[in-house]
């Protein structure tokens, strides 16, 4: 008799969570490996040595012909096909750690469906384990088409008490980062994985990877900011709030909390050993597990940070944990919302709009967009503090945060802290709070189509905003190009795990263009300009670019707004410029944005990823588009007297690149094949100092002498030299010019209104 068809759509779901696992740094499915039988003609001595072979697709026909009798019999073949692959490969092996992994995941997932039977967690009668084992050594290498590899998972450590994790001690308050041993040479790198569209060389992943190998880990949350006293009964109405609550379509964001592997480590952080669950929370509530507020709030506080690691930025799944974390942090705070049901129209967040649909405050509002932000720090009814505490973090001025945002959960506002302070108005006294400076992301600007990105990349605006402590997801990471380039920040103003960005322009969302930054320093709040503790870095070997993207809105990435493709639009008629975001409100002259400092089309340093051959055609292709969209873009600039400009050595935009040489694309037709050198022949070879790209000739040296040109004397390469160090370093503004003296009409002038007016 067939298994009945409530038991077969619970083992599909289970099938499904195991299909659907990741690894947690590279995020590939973990599930590839077991799909299919190794090949029995290449592989024969995988079947001497395995009695019962089985593979996760036929475990899924099997399922889907009703060959199956009872449940048990589905789960005995889904744990041998990770059972085998256990037996068969190395202890410690890439392939033994992925079949530990979701072995692990199968047995979190099926006790989770109360109807499916319990089974039993001895090996089967027919796994390897029970059979005499040939005397042929077991091969380290998988009985497969090879794959790429996988960052190492430790192993779970399995744990039948339950204990609570245990609190830590207070981290002292901003210690000066340790000056460690950085392991940056020999020593072989962490399994990694090389997915298909990765273009960055693998010498500089081996730099990034080497450097964070030895880079000091984050110890944890602090004892400060967590809930005070509370009825145990209440740490269940919360859980079953949290567990029931439904979206506007019915669909229950905890299902995600829940899918979470119980034993799964939470990596570069000290919860490691405790295994941990919605379940387990719920459990040791019902024991009375928890003597205080303060012991039940760290452990939903590092549930979530666990959802966080586990799902990737941006995912359905990841703004599923956000979600239900500032929906929890809402009903521990001190003004709950109304409920149950809890209803939000701003997905729990306090501000009305986020980044890319809001607006500024009194500002004119003819299409019903929110205004939520300003252009400057506040400083009426609040008193400025240095540092504020919440859930464990300690939140101080120019540190970067994840905060909730009211449009897509999935997507958190980055933001840097300019002010931290306690509200003194009437309806908030004693409240503390944060005001953050926005930074976009690329899925949140208007942009041309052919504009590439950095991987990470986010653009500071000149957006302000007051957000209150329950807003905050998590700190952060946030880079200027001049230090991400030149190594990793230290603590504790980043730690290996936390997500890092990286920012080169502004952008200026009322006219859609994007600004590079030249003085980063008038990107950070005045009291740290000068301090020469913020954010210091720990170097790499050599500079290492991030990788480059293209759009995010280009056919096939299904990324929705609330930005676009889209050229610059016109100035709004008697618009403030803005633009510079200080926060310091010092008014400055507008300026029209000239060709020179608009960035159309984004980052050039750094390898591309995309399809091979589709850059070249498309920067030959967008040439004339963009001559004619800067034409356009100048003509709607306000007339302005040119300036002077130095005697600057420009250097050449001649098109040295092997198409140009072999006639351009045209004349080579269809027969035309690119590809790239590989890493291990390249790193022969010179590179330009500026594209990091393989210097070639098209022809050999000419055996003549050559005049030599005019060259610059070296003391006009020094000041050159000196000028450009400047503009790249993190200086203040300079001081405005000395006001020149009063010429003699001036003074005769003035002489004379004194003279009139005392008469």
């Amino acid at each position: 008799m067939a298994i009945s068809a409530a038991f077969k759509t619970a083992i599909e779901e289970v099938i499904k969570v195991i299909m659907t696992t990741k690894s947690p740094r590279r995020k590939r499915p973990i599930c590839e490996m077991f799909m299919d039988l190794p090949d029995r003609d290449a592989w024969s001595e995988y079947y001497q040595v395995i009695p019962q072979p089985r593979c996760l697709s036929g475990t899924q026909a099997k399922l889907q012909q009703n060959d199956y009798k009872s449940a048990l019999e589905v789960y005995e073949d889904l744990r041998l096909v990770f059972l085998n692959a256990k037996y068969y490969n190395e202890e410690g092996s890439q392939i033994w750690k992925d079949a530990d992994t979701l072995q692990g995941v199968l047995d979190t997932a099926w006790r989770q469906h109360s109807i499916l039977p319990v089974p039993q967690y001895t090996p089967p009668p027919t796994a390897p384990q029970k059979a005499p084992k040939a005397k042929t050594t077991p091969t380290t290498s998988t009985p497969v088409p090879p794959q790429p590899a996988a960052p190492p998972l430790p192993q779970p450590i399995a744990s039948t008490s339950k204990p609570l994790v245990p609190i830590r001690p207070k981290s002292p308050p901003r210690p000066p980062s340790p000056d460690v041993d950085v392991d940056i040479g020999g020593g072989t790198p962490e399994p990694e994985d090389h997915t298909d569209d990765v273009a960055r060389d693998e010498q500089s992943d081996d730099i990034v990877r080497q450097l964070e190998k030895g880079l000091p880990r984050w110890e944890g949350f602090s004892e400060q900011g967590w809930l005070g006293e509370a009825r145990e009964d209440w740490f269940l109405e919360i859980l079953h709030a949290i567990k029931s609550h439904k979206d506007v379509i019915g669909n229950r964001p905890a299902a995600s909390l829940e899918a979470i592997p119980e034993e799964w480590p939470v990596v570069n952080t000290p919860y490691t050993q405790a295994p941990l669950s919605l379940k387990l929370i719920e459990s040791r509530c019902r024991s009375s597990g928890y003597p205080t507020g303060k012991a039940f709030d760290m452990e939903m506080e590092q549930l979530f940070l666990k959802g966080r690691r586990w799902y990737d930025q941006g995912s359905d799944k990841y703004g599923h944990i956000l979600l239900l974390q500032r929906l929890y942090q809402a009903l521990t705070s001190s003004s709950p919302p109304s409920g149950p049901p809890y209803i939000s129209s701003t997905n729990f967040a306090s501000l009305r709009a986020g980044p890319g649909m809001a607006k500024p405050l009194h500002s004119t509002d003819t299409e019903g967009v929110p205004g939520v932000t300003t252009f400057r720090v506040s400083t009426k009814d609040r008193t400025f503090v240095d540092e504020v505490h919440y859930k464990g973090w300690t939140m101080r001025l120019a540190d970067f945060l994840h905060l909730s945002n009211p449009d897509d959960p999935s997507r958190p506002i980055v933001g840097q802290i300019f002010k931290c302070f306690v509200s003194d108005e009437p309806a908030r006294k004693g409240q503390l709070g944060l005001t953050v400076c926005w930074y976009y992301r690329p899925e949140q600007t208007y942009h041309p189509s052919v504009r590439q990105f950095w991987e990470g990349e986010v653009f500071k605006t000149s957006h302000f905003a007051d957000h209150p402590l329950e807003d905050v997801i998590e700190k952060i990471g946030v880079q200027f190009t001049a230090r991400h380039i030149r190594g990793r920040p230290r603590g504790p103003f980043w730690y290996p795990g936390w997500p890092l960005y990286v920012c080169d322009s502004r952008y200026n969302d009322r006219e859609r263009v994007f600004v590079k930054i030249k003085n980063w320093n008038s990107c950070v709040p005045e009291e740290v300009r000068k301090n020469p503790d913020f954010m210091p870095i720990y170097p790499f070997e050599r500079m290492v670019f991030p990788r480059r993207f293209g759009s995010p809105f280009l056919k096939g990435k299904g990324v929705k707004g609330p930005g676009g493709i889209g050229e610059s639009v016109d100035k709004v008629e008697g618009e403030r410029n803005d633009g510079a975001g200080t926060g310091t409100g010092r008014k400055r002259p507008r300026r029209a944005v000239t060709a020179s400092t608009v960035d159309q089309t984004g980052p050039n340093k750094g390898l591309y990823v995309g399809v091979p051959g589709t850059q070249a055609a498309a920067a030959t292709s967008s040439t004339s588009q963009y001559q004619y969209a800067q034409a356009q873009y100048a003509s709607h600039q306000p007339q302005v007297y040119p300036r002077s400009q130095s005697a600057v050595p420009v250097r050449s935009a001649e098109d040295r690149s092997v198409v140009v040489a072999a006639g351009g694309w045209q004349s080579l037709g269809n027969n035309a094949v690119v590809e790239k050198l590989p890493a291990e022949t390249a790193k022969h070879f010179d590179r330009d100092p500026e594209t990091n790209e393989v210097l070639w000739f098209s022809g050999p040296p000419m055996a003549m002498a050559h005049t030599p040109k005019p060259r610059y004397s070296l003391a006009y390469l020094h000041h050159l030299a000196k000028k450009r160090k400047a503009s790249e370093a993190m200086d203040v503004d300079e001081p405005p010019p000395a006001r020149a003296p009063l010429t003699m009409t001036e003074t005769v002038g003035r002489l004379l209104e004194e003279v009139l007016g005392d008469a």
